[in-house]
């Protein structure tokens, strides 16, 4: 790579994988780098690799990263001479693009005018239909009264969704089903919206019953160039963001390609598009596209593009923003391969993804290679904390073609392994192993549509689990009794002997055991195997009766379950240990015997955070009747907002935190009564 003429020190006004991701192009451009911080960041990644590093402030981001001025008066203190935003933070901010042109800064992204055009989605969808580009129907129009824009959802027709004209990454949209859900769901998405963005007004948009989420990566210069980077498919979202992404779109057309790349530029050209932009569409079962909204920056999913083009589009960025030309036209792009990125998450699938804060105790994601790629901002002991978005990495993979990149993106989410956290890693294992998205059914309801596959734990190992758990659980606790017997006892009396022997009868015993969080009980067995010396474990489960023997050495455990040999990596954390096999983690614990004889019960139902987070609202009278599900509090944490529900019918009988209040994980939120 050659050195650029203007830019020769780059801020990146970004933190995590993004800011680790744009440091190492910059470096190989001969760039020096800047990062920025917070005081939960001092120890990052981004800040070890830049070259310097300047904090910003406290954790929350609305008084570090989103301080305009703090990161200008940075990059005035060191001489820097351009700024990269990165995505997300201040990246569409119109604003702080102003600032660093009135600095003489180099802003890494579009003009001021192109980010104002595309910064409401309202505005957008007007310059998109005077330039002739197709646009779902819908309300994009001032007027926010809460009763005209249930009329334009009424006349439109059920389903509709709801979004923040200011928004992004599935922040201030709600989808609505019926008419009377409307108001409930507007309150929310407009709660979200200015919490996430400052700026509450909505759209109201058709909802498209069978879409997929297609979109384009163009790329303008200076000198009135421009080209498209073929296209991506986000059809897999939860949320409304996205999970899975591949490039190239499965079953696309060179004539569509062509008509929705064109598209995609003459979206571009018509708000004088400079850098670095992604145009979403709408692609309908019989090949309509609908415009959607247009991201004036670097996409998330950005690295599939780079894998099936060979281009580095942080490269092609800060070369545009130096005033060079685009490096290739289109005629000179070529379209090579298949790619898949799944975002890998510390979050729950099984708990409404609800995110997950903690120590990585262990982090070992699948070597990487020309053909597997993790980005990442993260190292082994770092913590997931409740400021910012739980990714933890994102896993990119590439091969010849889909099917062969598909086998590999599995094959490399078997090899995750992530401790300290709940993740997301078994969830796209499943959905990656399906046999719709094998077949490329895709839409952006292909979660919901398959939720009872993508969401259980059955798989071809899943059934030897428990019984993997409870073996490993058993030589363990022999493990431990007998290393403390060694240091009280004489050796060589037969009580020593932990062989389960007993005089009469075959030694039983019934354990409780804690896997994956649920307390389950089995029945254990201790049998002689008359061709080895081994002692057999024969556990029984609700799954059936499973003859099991083990060996533990240090961090590793080999068992063979029912004559199937397993390989298991162990990770001991809080009080759990982690067993990684080929396929699955799972966390597991042997429960004691007084486990769960607690006062706790007698708390009438005391409902916990289940992490770090504001209130934003009591939803519900104080002693007054809910229903089962209902919503009585809503809290948001990590950018999100959780609704605390009821989980039957009761009453609240007195609320502990208020509108306002910061509330650790863990505090309980309220007192509720179930009825009898």
């Amino acid at each position: 790579m050659s050195g650029l003429n203007k830019i020769d020190k780059l801020l990146i006004a970004n933190r995590g994988e993004i800011a680790c991701r744009i440091i190492k192009t910059a470096k190989l451009l001969g760039i020096k780098t800047v990062a920025v911080y917070s005081d939960a960041d001092v120890n990052a990644l981004h800040v070890k690799m830049a070259d310097e590093a300047v904090r910003l402030g406290p954790a929350p981001s609305r008084e570090s990263y989103l301080k305009a001025e703090l990161i200008i008066a940075a990059a005035i203190k060191l001489n820097v001479n351009a700024i990269h935003p990165g995505y997300g933070f201040l990246s569409e901010n119109s604003q702080f693009c102003r600032l660093c042109e009135q600095h003489n800064i180099i802003f890494v992204g579009p003009p001021i005018g192109a980010i104002e055009a595309m910064g409401s989605k309202s505005a957008a969808k007007h310059i998109m239909e005077q330039a002739g580009v197709p646009l779902v129907p819908g309300y994009h129009g001032d007027e926010q009264s809460p009763e005209l824009l249930k009329k334009h959802a009424d006349e439109m027709g059920y389903p509709v969704l709801l979004k923040a004209a200011a928004g992004g990454g599935g922040k201030g949209m709600r989808q609505v089903t019926q008419s009377q859900e409307f108001y409930a769901a507007l309150d929310a998405a407009k709660r979200e919206a200015m919490s996430g963005f400052g700026d509450d007004i909505m759209l109201v948009e058709k909802y498209l019953t069978q879409p997929r989420h297609v979109e384009i990566q163009v790329f303008c210069d200076n000198h009135k160039n421009g080209v498209y980077l073929f296209e991506r498919d986000c059809s897999v979202q939860r949320r409304h963001q996205k999970v899975i992404e591949e490039a190239p779109a499965p079953g696309m057309t060179e004539e569509l390609r062509q008509q929705m790349g064109q598209a995609a530029l003459t979206a571009a050209q018509a708000i004088g598009y400079v850098g670095a932009g992604t145009v979403e569409f709408l692609l309908d079962s019989d090949n309509q596209f609908f415009f959607m909204e247009m991201n004036t920056r670097l996409q998330v999913e950005h690295p599939i593009t780079e894998m099936i083009t060979g281009q580095d589009l942080v490269e092609w960025q800060l070369r545009v923003a130096d005033g060079e030309t685009l490096p290739l036209q289109q005629d000179q792009l070529e379209l090579n391969g298949h790619a898949f990125e799944a975002r890998i998450y510390a979050e729950d699938p099984n708990n409404q993804f609800l995110p997950s804060t903690g120590i990585l105790s262990r982090l070992m994601p699948p070597a990487e290679h020309d053909n597997v790629r993790v980005d990442t901002g993260v190292l082994q002991g770092d913590e997931v904390s409740p400021y910012y978005d739980p990714m933890i990495a994102k896993l990119i993979v590439w091969d010849q073609n889909r099917e062969k990149a598909l086998t590999k993106l599995a094959q490399a989410l078997s090899r995750y392994q992530v401790d300290g956290v709940t993740t997301n890693i078994d969830f796209l294992y499943n959905l990656a192993t399906h046999p719709a998205f094998k077949q490329a059914q895709l839409s952006t309801h292909f979660i919901e549509q398959h939720e009872t596959d993508l969401f259980v734990s059955d798989g071809p190992q899943r059934e030897l689990l428990t019984p993997l758990a409870v073996t490993y659980l058993l030589l363990q606790r022999q493990a431990t009794t007998l290393a403390a017997q060694k240091q009280t006892l004489a050796l060589g009396s037969p009580w020593d002997q932990h062989n389960h022997w007993r005089m009469n009868e075959q030694f039983r015993e019934v354990l409780s055991v804690e896997i994956q969080q649920h307390t389950i009980e089995v029945s254990v067995e201790y049998l002689s195997c008359p061709h080895t010396s081994k002692e057999v474990i024969k556990v029984t489960t609700a799954e059936g009766c499973f003859e099991c023997t083990g060996n533990l050495e240090g961090n590793h455990f080999e068992a063979c379950i029912n004559n199937q040999h397993l390989h298991v990596t162990l990770q001991a954390h809080q009080g759990f240990t982690t067993l990684f096999t080929h396929e699955y983690a799972i966390q597991c614990k042997l429960n004691g015997p007084d486990l769960g004889l607690s006062d706790a019960d007698d708390h009438h139902g005391g409902f916990e955070a289940p992490m770090n987070g504001t209130i934003v609202s009591q939803v519900v009278e104080v002693n007054s009747a809910v229903e089962k599900g209902q919503t009585l509090m809503v809290m948001e944490a990590m950018k999100m907002e959780h609704a605390i529900k009821a989980p039957k019918a009761g009453v609240v009988k007195e609320f502990y935190f208020a509108a306002g209040d910061l509330v650790d994980g863990g505090a309980v939120l309220l007192d509720f009564e179930a009825e009898e």
